[in-house]
């Protein structure tokens, strides 16, 4: 294989592959391990992956070409943490800095690893439903021409694959603000009574309802996933996700709330909250637990499944509840201010029913809760973040 030096990378220990690898036929990679191939591998859900998989012996192919810097600009570059990673994982690491829409890259990755691929998990994604208003077409082409690049590329070099999408709560559009909910002091909540007391779970209807252009290509996205599995027999799963958090998360104010509550509490970033009283509620799962979920799918695979995932009722807060405990947690202040229109399309309460997930993988046990969550946030990003504070405004 031939490894080159990123245009311009600082760290000669940085070595990605860059251009065009040499021809193998398919299913001929004899380095004798299992082989995962994971895009958006440098962000949040990614690199959890590349480190749980590598754990367990795989070799893990990288698919990333830090696209959430253009969405959000320089601070929410993932560059930091793929070069972590090649660091880390060495030779068990191979990443590809490729576009997903790029077909004939992303086929060329899948022919020469071919059927040693057993595990894709797709990560990779425009993420803000914000951002997507702002370029529809960018949008689209990322979230479900570039699932379609990664299904196709899956059916004809690795057929035999499970794979994993990460969808989104937002295919159910705002149906959720339908819910008859209470305004309590601190939250919304929904009545005792409702049949989704314990969470939303799958039943509930993705049509007649504001998605946002994020939650259509999502939706567009979803539905591949699905076809291909019940249409060709692949085995597919995807997991529609609440909010996925975690230490590794490049959090701004577009995308990743909790990650960039914490972010702004440490540096004393200005931090706006919009809408709903501040009582929106959201349950967060912690990356490695979502991970953990997909490894169980990995190892008893089944065809065109629906999950919703997240945090469920043992680890959801409202962004009121956040922001208290992330500043009991940093021991500083919030500089927050309330913006009174909500985002559009925006949910007022989400908390995930996973009961049908546990039902197919009952071992699966989610580990972290909010205060746990928050507090390995900051614990794992504080003295990055001030030094990144110091170094772009230093002191005269």
């Amino acid at each position: 294989m031939v490894y080159v030096l990123e245009d311009g990378e600082r760290d000669s220990r940085i070595l990605l592959v860059k251009q065009v690898l040499p021809p193998v036929k398919a299913g001929s990679y004899t380095s004798g391990m299992s082989v995962a191939l994971i895009t958006g591998s440098a962000g949040l859900v990614g690199s959890e992956a590349v480190e749980f998989l590598a754990e367990r012996g795989f070799d893990v192919v990288g698919i990333d070409n830090d696209m959430r810097r253009s969405f959000f600009g320089p601070e929410a570059s993932t560059e930091w943490n793929r070069d972590r990673l090649v660091r880390q994982w060495g030779p068990r690491y191979r990443h590809h800095d490729i576009d997903i829409r790029d077909k004939d890259r992303v086929a060329e990755v899948f022919r020469h690893y071919g059927n040693q691929i057993e595990l894709i998990i797709h990560a990779a994604a425009q993420p803000s439903h914000d951002w997507a208003a702002r370029d529809p077409h960018a949008d689209f082409s990322i979230n479900a021409v570039g699932t379609l690049v990664m299904l196709e590329s899956m059916r004809l070099y690795a057929p035999n694959a499970a794979f994993v999408f990460c969808s989104t709560n937002k295919v159910y559009g705002d149906r959720p603000n339908d819910l008859p909910l209470i305004e309590q002091p601190t939250r919304w909540e929904i009545e005792p009574s409702h049949p989704f007391q314990a969470g939303i779970d799958e039943t509930m209807s993705i049509d007649a309802s504001k998605h946002s252009l994020f939650g259509a290509s999502k939706v567009a996205a979803d539905i591949l996933v699905q076809e291909y599995g019940r249409y060709f027999g692949c085995r597919t799963a995807v997991f529609r996700g609440g909010c996925l958090t975690g230490p590794r998360h490049a959090g701004t104010e577009l995308h990743g709330f909790l990650s960039y509550l914490v972010k702004c509490t440490v540096t004393g970033t200005p931090y706006r909250v919009h809408g709903y009283g501040g009582k929106q509620v959201r349950d967060n799962i912690h990356s490695r637990d979502l991970v953990a979920a997909f490894f169980a799918f990995f190892e008893n695979p089944r065809s065109s499944e629906v999950y919703n995932i997240g945090g469920g009722r043992a680890s959801n807060c409202s962004l009121a509840e956040a922001i208290t405990q992330a500043q009991d947690i940093v021991g500083k202040q919030l500089d927050w201010t309330y913006q009174p229109v909500n985002r559009e399309g925006d949910h007022l309460w989400w908390i995930s029913d996973m009961g049908k997930f546990r039902l197919h993988y009952p071992t699966w046990q989610p580990s972290y809760t909010i205060p746990g969550i928050i507090r390995e946030i900051y614990e794992t990003n504080v003295d990055r973040w001030n030094r990144d504070r110091t170094a772009a405004h230093p002191t005269n």
